[in-house]
């Protein structure tokens, strides 16, 4: 295997695991919920998404569950 390829896949690593290098800016994501797909998307710090729920309160389960996979890589402002 080539050497500096073996320096970047160690990298990844560390950078994987160093959360806070990484803030998303944008993001759209495919939800397949128990009931349905939904189409989530995070622009700047405004959360978009396409359930019932999230329609009536600005927030679901969908949006709900990316800020915690996403913990530490999203503006402040998006969490609910």
């Amino acid at each position: 295997m080539n050497s500096g390829l073996i320096g970047k896949i160690e990298k990844a690593k560390k950078y994987a695991q160093e959360r806070h290098r990484m803030h998303v800016n944008s993001l759209q994501v495919d939800f397949r919920g128990e009931n349905d797909s939904h189409h989530v998307s995070l622009d700047g710090d405004r959360w978009k998404c396409t359930c019932d729920f999230f329609r009536g309160w600005g927030a679901c389960a969908h949006t709900m569950a990316l800020e915690r996979v996403l913990d530490g890589m999203i503006p402040t402002a998006a969490l609910a």
